[in-house]
């Protein structure tokens, strides 16, 4: 990962296409059809047509068939890019900068609009347009990446759309589609498929799920939930990504011998709306309990850790307490009570946890890990109640005064630079040795 300050119906006879070939570089197995996704229904895509007719098609998110084509009316303006609000609101600019507003009617049997509705007069020259279905707006032109807060379903102009900001340079892509909150997936002209995770200005995660072989897409959509739609030489092919939150693009299953469709998808814009669908990830197994100096699940350290908190077990340096088996007992310190969390062999200090555990980057803080100082001080890591401004919840033997105690603060220590009363600088994330996710 890269940083910085991821069939056999046809359309209708205005779409029809001559058959033509995938295009694409030879991209691993053909995959089953199957579930790809939560989803609410059928995938919802629309699209224009060069001579400004807009379209709409669904799709079965579980087989990729394209159950229904329609094409309405014509916009009255030439199109220049496309973003899809929700099932019946579009965004649209126009060749002439111009911001318009497309209500859908209904999209049933036949494709009727309620009105086109041009809510911005100029300034709208992005090259391609996405929205996240979470209430921002992306717009790229010349390089840039631009994000606007939507904030009504039907938006009349800049009251509705505002808060405009430049998220960085350097985003020359060939296609661009959003694939949830804040997540964008895109292609490059030499073939490499990536996808983004957008915090703020300047702050945004690149992943590149493929290095080639996307070179003949010219057009990308995504419903949300890992599904992510191709068209290649007029065919529309896609594509379900079993993780789509692991930033790698190694479980992307591919159906090229069971496109949507092999031709037909003449459409100049194509457009998703990206919250049709969402990741639903698997059930984690139940944890198996953990013995003392064994392998203990996460969320079992949580519980161990919550065990002491609710007891309040006194402060010392020299007592010991039981753990909540009641097998074992644990020195009742700071360190000591790490430890217990940890189920460790023994009561080890802030000197020695270093030896039963790994210094990882605070970025990557999970719950389970802890803050450690050498000479003075541990605190285990509960959760990220803000990773983008580093603020976080922390349990810990705090001093004899005030035992046991749940803290917030931040990786920098905050107004006054110290983290559980330590110098925030001084700490070191630490992952134990034996801890395992679940």
């Amino acid at each position: 990962m890269l940083s910085s300050s991821s069939r056999a119906l046809r359309l209708a006879a205005g779409l029809a296409l001559a058959a033509s070939s995938l295009g694409l570089a030879t991209l691993g197995p053909a995959t089953p059809a199957q579930a790809a996704a939560l989803c609410g229904g059928d995938v919802s895509v629309y699209g224009t047509l060069a001579d400004g007719r807009l379209t709409y098609t669904a799709i079965s998110p579980n087989t990729g068939d394209r159950v229904k084509t329609l094409i309405g009316p014509d916009l009255g303006f030439t199109p220049k890019a496309m973003a899809t609000l929700n099932f019946n609101t579009v965004l649209v600019t126009s060749t002439t900068g111009a911001l318009y507003r497309v209500d859908v009617q209904t999209n049933d049997n036949a494709l009727a609009l309620a009105g086109v509705t041009r809510i911005w007069d100029s300034g709208w020259t992005f090259d391609k347009m996405t929205y996240d279905g979470a209430g921002h707006l992306y717009g790229t032109v010349a390089g840039q990446l631009h994000r606007y807060n939507v904030s009504q379903a039907k938006p009349s102009g800049p009251a509705h759309i505002a808060q405009h900001v430049v998220i960085d340079e350097g985003f020359v892509l060939k296609t661009l589609a959003a694939a949830g909150d804040d997540v964008l997936v895109a292609t490059t002209t030499d073939g490499k498929l990536l996808s983004y995770q957008i915090n703020g200005v300047g702050d945004w995660e690149r992943s590149d799920l493929k290095g080639s072989g996307w070179s003949a897409v010219d057009s990308l959509v995504s419903p949300g939930g890992g599904l992510y739609y191709g068209r290649t030489n007029g065919g529309l092919y896609w594509y379900h990504d079993a993780d789509p939150t692991d930033g790698k693009g190694d479980d992307i299953a591919y159906h090229s011998d069971d496109p949507v469709d092999a031709s037909g998808w003449t459409q100049t814009l194509l457009s998703a709306f990206a919250a049709d669908c969402t990741y639903q990830p698997p059930a984690p197994p139940t944890p198996t309990p953990s013995t003392r100096g064994g392998q203990i699940a996460r969320s079992e350290v949580l519980s161990r850790a919550v065990n002491w908190l609710n007891r309040d077990i006194p402060y010392s340096q020299s007592a010991y307490a039981g753990d909540p088996d009641g097998d074992h007992t644990y020195r009742t310190d700071c360190s000591g009570f790490v430890s217990m969390a940890w189920h460790a062999a023994t009561s080890y200090t802030t000197s020695t946890l270093p030896s039963v555990s790994a210094t990882i980057s605070k970025s990557d803080l999970q719950p389970g890990d802890a803050l450690n100082t050498a000479d003075g001080h541990v605190v285990l890591f509960e959760r990220w109640v803000d990773k983008a401004a580093g603020k976080f919840s922390y349990l810990h033997e705090s001093n004899p005064s005030d035992d046991m105690m749940r803290g917030q603060d931040y990786l920098n220590g905050g107004t006054d630079g110290r983290i559980a009363g330590h110098a925030a600088s001084g700490y070191v994330a630490l992952r134990y040795d034996k801890v395992v996710n679940g």
